[in-house]
């Protein structure tokens, strides 16, 4: 007789079935053995579902006792297998039903006397039971995670005690509640930050589009004030964004008590990470913090003390809104649709660049230091503006009288206009064909942008992404065609690279210079 129950192994966010098939048989020596491309931590499982059973009174029988996780040729990792093999084999020696446990997926982490211990990745395990048409067992604290992915058979048992007597009738196990929905967004609000209006224009502008944003200016100039309010300013996730979101922080077991939120992330990285820190992989693949900026802001200060192979690491998702980490044993996808904010110094100095302040080192130091950002890199950032440095005269004014209410108040009529228009896009999300339906200049503005693209050596994706920030623009004056002011106000928000120049200008050789 084989006793069969399910379980599921990830692929990135997303979770796949995976049966778990055991068989006691008498005739062998007295194995237990488990196969199915299991790694260390499943293989593993056999002696914590041992001691949990001894634990509990229950005797192996001395037979040869196989557990396949089919597909075979799917890999198999995690602790989490422990309790779906352990009421697998429960089922087959007799100790509870064979078709208590046919209609249900099991995760969880058995503790040497019992216990069932928490796991990540409970939501999308959830979500994938549900769409079976299965029932769901998980520990306890992941219950309430759980309940989130509908009205499906669920079961949150502390122990394989509690297990044992609700299967039995002994005992009746409530279904656990969904966690609780944090709709609250941060205190801290736009009018803390004293004078950069411009600055603010541009947050804006980025906040209602969906733009990637880079500041550059000394200092204590606001730059990260400024981006840790961008949150504050972007609507709330909608349901179907709140799902992907959740799905990709249960995977990186950031779901806390089951708990929800509305509020779009905000992750700010070190400048130290590591490649797989900042995209995902390592040895068992995991989220990076590009994915766990999905549908959020992902925040990037001190943008040149980054490595150059992780920052051009974000280009493709950039472009595309997903990650493909390949690995010799993982090829995973993890969603990155995450809009950048990136924050940087002029120069190594800090002060390169200030009014009244020249940099210490010369021009070649602003050249060098902005020079550790690719080009590439940079043609994807939509928004790229001067900071200049705050004055005591702009200290001393009083607070702005507009917040983060009211400028997310503009922000989300226009991210409503665009959505309707662009079928759920946001315009940075445009591609090139929707662009040219929904963002064609009218005849003035498309000189000025012909004349402005030679001029400044724009490139096309250049070229197209001063058409989004203008259509965005449009959308937050209300405008249903794009005007020469409003490609002139995009054009303002792409800041030239002056230290590039200087920097091809200062390494070239004398005869080069002269030309």
């Amino acid at each position: 007789m084989v006793a069969r129950i399910y379980t599921v192994a990830f692929e990135g966010a997303e979770a796949r079935r995976v049966d778990v098939q055991v068989q006691v048989t008498s005739s062998g020596k007295n194995i237990f053995n488990i196969v199915g491309l299991a790694d260390k931590a499943v293989a593993e499982s056999r002696e914590r579902v041992r001691a949990a059973f001894a634990s509990l009174g229950i005797a192996l029988p001395g037979k040869r006792i196989i557990i396949n996780l089919a597909p075979a040729d799917l890999p198999k990792e995690g602790a989490h297998y422990d309790l779906p093999i352990a009421l697998g084999l429960m089922a087959a020696i007799g100790v509870i039903p064979v078709d208590a446990i046919e209609s249900f997926a099991a995760i969880g982490e058995l503790s040497l006397d019992g216990t069932i211990s928490a796991v990540p990745g409970a939501l999308p395990a959830a979500v994938l039971a549900n769409s079976e048409g299965l029932g769901l067992i998980c520990p306890q604290p992941n219950g309430a995670e759980a309940a989130w992915a509908g009205d499906l058979p669920l079961l949150a048992p502390q122990n394989l005690i509690q297990l044992m007597n609700h299967f039995k009738g002994s005992q009746i196990l409530a279904r656990p509640e969904p966690g609780q929905m944090i709709e609250d967004k941060s205190s801290i609000d736009l009018r803390d930050v004293r004078g950069q209006e411009t600055a603010k224009r541009a947050l804006e502008v980025a906040a209602a589009g969906g733009h990637n944003l880079l500041m550059v200016g000394p200092p204590g100039s606001g730059k990260s004030m400024l981006a840790a309010r961008m949150a504050g300013l972007l609507p709330p996730l909608t349901a179907k964004e709140l799902l992907d979101v959740s799905m990709v922080h249960s995977v990186a077991g950031l779901l806390e008590r089951g708990q929800l939120s509305r509020v779009r992330p905000f992750r700010a990285p070190h400048h130290s990470a590591s490649m797989a820190a900042m995209v995902g992989g390592g040895t068992k693949a995991k989220p990076g913090e590009a994915s766990l900026a999905h549908r959020g802001v992902l925040f990037l200060d001190e943008l040149p003390e980054f490595t150059p192979q992780v920052l051009d690491s974000l280009r493709q998702p950039l472009e595309t809104g997903e990650i493909a980490v390949a690995r010799v044993n993982a090829h995973v996808t993890y969603p990155a649709r995450f809009q950048l904010i990136a924050a940087m110094n002029p120069c190594r100095c800090g002060s390169g660049g200030a009014d009244g302040i020249a940099c210490r080192r010369g021009e070649r130091c602003a050249a060098d230091y902005q020079a550790r950002v690719s080009g590439p890199f940079m043609d994807r950032l939509d928004i790229q503006i001067d900071v200049p440095a705050v004055t005591p005269a702009d200290l001393a004014l009083p607070p702005s009288k507009e917040g983060t209410a009211d400028v997310a108040a503009r922000v989300a009529r226009a991210r409503a206009l665009q959505l309707e228009r662009n079928g759920g896009r946001t315009n940075a999300e445009l591609s090139q064909d929707m662009l040219d339906h929904v963002a064609a200049p009218d005849k003035d503005g498309q000189k000025l942008l012909i004349q402005a693209a030679e001029t400044l050596g724009l490139t096309a994706r250049g070229y197209h992404r001063v058409l989004k920030v203008a259509r965005t623009l449009a959308d937050l004056a209300g405008s249903d065609s794009i005007h020469r002011l409003h490609i002139a106000e995009s054009l303002s928000h792409r800041r030239a690279r002056k230290g590039i120049a200087q920097h091809k200008k200062l390494h070239a050789s004398p005869r080069q210079r002269q030309y």
